[in-house]
């Protein structure tokens, strides 16, 4: 699945279809804010080519974090965040032909990772926290969202539960089982510590209901929590700024491929 055509398009449209191809997104440790001091610029082009973008990340999970963090600045957006932008395109210049890869031999085994930014934002130190759902080798379903409040805790694979168990009951909807528990990847050994010692749960009452729910799904056997290491924790992608080696290394594990070295 790519969106070639229209990449294409949109790359004419805002004049940086001859521009000079850059291997990522975003550069590495990249903190734009909303208190930037450089020039304001055109809000109507702004909000255009981040609307542009964003009906890409429909195919290209890859770019949907670098799209999300400028999406932020939309009222008031400035030169710093329009360079950010540009380079967007500069990136997907380099990359037209990729696009999200669903090969058949494989099976349908559910399994999800999940991974947050904490306190990743410089102007209200929220966290970013990101989601990516296969079923074999197929991404079926993906989020990078930022949190409504400050996390006082990383441990965040709640939301990838609820998520996980709705995708368990459309698929039983189409007589498709999947046979629990369901792992869900994480790299946060706290959360995984929470959710399988009984030990720990006099010491968490001052965490919220939802990871009490988790702990719960975990018990009853519908999820597993996992641990996976930080070199292989796709869900990195959906949740900040990588260095070339490591973006390019997780964009292939998410199945965002060159579509003309498949055909």
């Amino acid at each position: 699945m790519s969106q070639t055509k229209y990449l294409k398009q949109i790359l004419k449209k805002y004049g940086m279809e001859d521009s000079k191809p850059v291997c990522t997104p975003m550069v590495t440790g990249c903190s734009l804010s909303e208190n930037d001091e450089s020039a304001a610029v055109h809000q109507p082009t702004y909000r255009s080519m981040i609307g542009s973008l964003l009906y890409l990340t429909g195919t290209r999970p890859d770019i949907m974090h670098a799209v999300g963090i400028v999406g932020r600045f939309q009222e008031n957006p400035k030169e710093t965040h329009l360079q950010a932008v540009k380079r967007f395109f500069k990136y997907l210049q380099g990359t037209q032909n990729y696009g999200l890869w669903y090969p058949r031999d494989t099976d349908l085994t559910l399994h999800a990772y999940t991974d947050a930014d904490w306190a990743g934002s410089v102007d209200d130190r929220k966290s970013t926290s990101g989601g990516a759902f296969f079923m074999g080798s197929r991404l079926v379903s993906w989020f990078s969202k930022k949190h409504i409040s400050i996390a006082l805790s990383t441990a965040e694979p709640a939301s990838c539960c609820t998520q996980l168990l709705w995708m368990m009951q459309t698929l039983q909807d189409f007589q498709i089982t999947c046979t629990p528990p369901i792992s869900i990847l994480c790299g946060n050994t706290s959360a995984i510590n929470i959710s399988k010692n009984p030990v720990m749960h006099s010491k968490t009452k001052h965490i919220p209901i939802k990871y009490h729910f988790l702990r719960e799904q975990v018990l009853e056997q519908k999820v597993k929590l996992e641990y996976v290491p930080s070199k292989e924790q796709v869900a990195d992608i959906l949740t900040k700024p990588l260095p070339r080696e490591t973006f390019e290394y997780l964009r292939q594990k998410l199945g965002v491929v060159d579509a003309s070295s498949c055909c």
